[in-house]
């Protein structure tokens, strides 16, 4: 298993020019704790004008300079959020909606009902989403990935995953498209089981130095005790900005 995940970590992040924003849900080998990951590239000076930043529990997106936003509307967002036993994390605003309609006492499913894939043709770019919820009867994983319909792109194929807890060092991975191309490859299959070895520092260095340098923007490891307690983001950022 283990060679597996390290095998799909070669494959498709650190020899892919361009996976796009990726997450992953897994265990880390150490501190006994569960932790997100979350990753943004850009192609363009308009996707790459842009960082991270930590409010609390919260991981945000921000321009680097705000005077060469066109339209922030894709691109600024609440990546991470949280409730009580339950971390979000996803590629957009619908970060937002999960949060409101699990906190009403909706679905995880029944949120992402209500979007679709991104609007940015010809791409179509996937909205890929996660759920941590420890206490959830269904189990503390979920995955999704909203892509267009390759037949008909105006409609939406929605995708939910409920993997089996992952052993430590080990974690579940979603991105945006399979590599570079015009227009980007939307992502297929199922999330692929990747390496989460180490701290979470460990985790964030490995993961920022595999993503393409030329690609790469920002790169945030969540880590959430497995016991319980309150959570930590660690982030990298290209641009630092003024």
């Amino acid at each position: 298993m283990t060679e597996t995940a390290e095998r799909n970590f070669q494959r498709h992040i650190v020899h892919n020019r361009y996976p796009g924003r990726g997450l992953v849900i897994g265990l880390a080998t150490s501190g006994n704790a569960w932790l997100q990951i979350y990753w943004i590239m850009g192609r363009s000076a308009h996707s790459q004008n842009r960082r991270f930043v930590v409010e609390g529990s919260t991981l945000r997106t921000e321009p680097v300079d705000a005077s060469k936003v066109r339209d922030p509307s894709l691109i600024i967002y609440e990546a991470m959020l949280e409730l009580p036993g339950i971390y979000l994390l996803s590629n957009g605003d619908q970060t937002r909606t999960l949060y409101h309609y699990l906190r009403d006492g909706n679905l995880f499913d029944q949120a992402l009902a209500t979007r679709e894939r991104e609007p940015d043709a010809p791409n179509y770019t996937p909205r890929i989403s996660g759920m941590l919820a420890p206490d959830d009867p269904l189990g503390p994983l979920a995955l999704s990935i909203l892509k267009a319909n390759p037949v008909d792109p105006e409609a939406t194929d929605r995708f939910t995953y409920r993997p089996a807890p992952p052993p430590r060092g080990l974690g579940y991975c979603l991105t945006t498209y399979l590599g570079d191309g015009d227009p980007l490859p939307p992502f297929s299959g199922d999330p692929l089981l990747v390496p989460c070895a180490g701290s979470a520092r460990e985790v964030l260095e490995s993961y920022w130095s595999a993503l393409d340098t030329e690609y790469r923007v920002s790169l945030a490891v969540k880590e959430i005790p497995a016991g319980g307690g309150d959570s930590r983001i660690l982030i990298r950022n290209r641009f630092a900005g003024p």
